[in-house]
């Protein structure tokens, strides 16, 4: 039971992957919406996370989940959850 609670608190994201050129690494950019803090307007803006993909399935393009883990690396502490959208 306690094992479950800590699960559900781990953050989700979803992205596009923008590089699969590493071993079992990818990186996904994600963007979101923030208000203008003296003109209003939303603007875009995009994080980038480095994520953990065990079986090197993504490709360039890809709509994928990612939630956060302990730290696999200096960089990583992500892991790729599930492919949403395959590339066009």
């Amino acid at each position: 039971m306690e094992n479950n609670v800590t699960r559900q608190l781990r953050k989700e994201k979803i992205g596009t992957v923008t590089s699969n050129k590493m071993n079992k690494s990818i990186v996904v950019s994600v963007e979101r919406k923030v208000k203008h803090p003296k003109y209003g307007k939303y603007m875009k803006q995009t994080s980038t996370f480095m994520a953990h993909d065990e079986k090197n399935e993504c490709n360039i393009g890809d709509t994928v989940r990612i939630m956060e883990t302990r730290p696999l690396s200096k960089s990583k502490c992500w892991r790729m959850v599930e492919i949403l959208e395959r590339a066009k």
